[in-house]
C-alpha cells in the first residue's frame, strides 16, 4: 500500500507540471493579444480527456487520479476561455463588433470546420 500511495503522489506531482503548460499556452496567448493558431479542437480534446478521467476517478474511488484531473481540468478551462477572448474573430474591428455567446462559441468549435459557420 505505501508504494501505490507514493506512486500516488508522483502522479500528482506530474499532474500539475502537465497542467501547467496550459497556463503557460495562455500566458503566451495574452501577451500576443491573438490566440490564431491555437487549435480549439486539441482544447476540446484534451477537456473531454480528462473529463473521462474525472468520470473514472470517481467510479472507481481513486483519489490520485481525481486530484489530477480537477487541477488540469482547471487549468484547461482557463486555457480555452483565454482562447475564447482572444479569438481571431471575422469582424473583430468593425463598428458594433459583438463577441459571440460563449454557448454558440463552444458549439462552433465542436462542429467540423467544412460545416461550420464562421465566427
Amino acid at each position: 500500500m505505501v508504494i501505490k500511495q507514493i506512486f500516488g503522489i508522483v502522479f500528482v506531482i506530474t499532474s500539475y507540471f502537465d497542467a501547467i503548460k496550459y497556463l503557460w499556452q495562455s500566458k503566451a496567448i495574452r501577451k500576443v493579444g491573438t490566440a490564431k493558431g491555437q487549435s480549439r479542437k486539441f482544447m476540446n480534446a484534451a477537456i473531454f480527456n480528462d473529463l473521462a478521467k474525472l468520470t473514472y476517478s470517481i467510479c472507481i474511488n481513486d483519489i490520485f487520479i481525481f486530484i489530477s484531473s480537477i487541477i488540469a481540468l482547471a487549468t484547461m478551462l482557463y486555457c480555452w476561455y483565454t482562447i475564447y477572448k482572444f479569438y481571431p474573430y471575422r469582424y473583430r474591428n468593425l463598428l458594433n463588433f459583438k463577441k459571440p455567446n460563449i454557448f454558440i462559441y463552444l458549439i462552433n468549435s465542436l462542429v467540423p470546420n467544412r460545416m461550420r459557420r464562421r465566427l
